[in-house]
């Protein structure tokens, strides 16, 4: 079983969506967050940088264990290129029981701190750009259709950016885990809470084994 989230708004310069895909393997639940957007970004802003969720019945205690590129992604604006196997689990972080996100959800993966993730909370890989710490924009994730000679300074002189899906692995599901469980996902771009992103509606409906969850516009501040 396969659940996935995925959703479209408008924010400057245009439409934008993402998506996001649970799916387990063994005891490990692997992460698949993707820029699907169809407009050239050009401003941190427009940049997919966070996903949080929430897991129904008894807490989890998940471990970080790995994260790369997606099939066909790349990396835009690192001075050293492409990372090394395409580890680039050193610029992202994970936690639970988070209660100062943008919802309630209480887990949540990242490119950038937002007050929430910190240095103990990456996953094993690499330093690629900037300190050790889930910190600034780098490493978030573009859409497939970015143009990399554009961008304001922000995004150029990011110190890397991925265009445009990686998988993140975390350990430590309980067996026969029911992804059903997973929900109250949102989307966040930016390097702040503040600059928005978007939430799950109701009624999501679970068909052939997948649930979709639609997501609307939560309004920028």
């Amino acid at each position: 079983m396969i659940v996935s989230a995925s959703g479209s708004g408008f924010g400057s310069p245009g439409l934008k969506s993402a998506e996001v895909e649970f799916a387990v393997s063994g005891n490990n639940l692997l992460v698949t967050l993707t820029n699907t957007g169809p407009n050239d970004v050009l401003v941190p802003a427009d940049v997919f940088t966070a996903v949080f969720f929430d897991v129904s019945g008894p807490s989890l205690a998940l471990t970080p264990v790995s994260g790369y590129l997606a099939g066909g992604s790349v990396v835009y604006y690192d001075p050293d290129g492409q990372p090394p196997g395409g580890d680039i689990g050193g610029e992202w972080a994970y936690r639970s029981g988070i209660n100062n996100g943008p919802t309630s959800a209480s887990y949540g993966i990242s490119s950038v701190g937002l007050d929430i993730f910190g240095p103990g909370d990456l996953f094993p890989g690499a330093n690629l750009a900037g300190p050790a710490s889930p910190d600034g924009l780098q490493y978030g994730l573009l859409p497939a259709s970015d143009d990399p000679a554009t961008g304001n300074g922000g995004i150029t002189g990011s110190g890397g950016l991925i265009n445009n899906s990686v998988v993140m692995t975390l350990s430590g599901l309980p067996d026969d885990f029911d992804l059903g469980r997973i929900g109250n996902v949102y989307f966040l771009y930016g390097t702040s809470i503040d600059e928005g992103g978007f939430t799950p509606t109701p009624g999501a409906a679970v068909l052939a084994g997948v649930a979709a969850i639609a997501l609307g516009l939560r309004r920028r501040r």
